[in-house]
């Protein structure tokens, strides 16, 4: 089954989210951090998804 357990659950209507082992690599780094460099690094990603948003508007 080509597909997520988190489609599976309709959680997402992404059936590819998180097939990036790459990303996911990065999450766990990232989940695995100090709790304050992590939110650090979870704000400043915001950041630049917001920016990103409204440069596609």
């Amino acid at each position: 089954m080509d597909t997520t357990v988190g489609y599976l659950l309709d959680e997402t209507e992404q059936s590819d989210l998180f097939k990036d082992q790459k990303m996911l690599h990065r999450l766990q780094d990232i989940a695995n951090l100090p709790e304050k460099e992590r939110e650090c690094l979870i704000i400043t990603v915001d950041h630049f998804i917001k920016a990103a948003k409204i440069n596609m508007i």
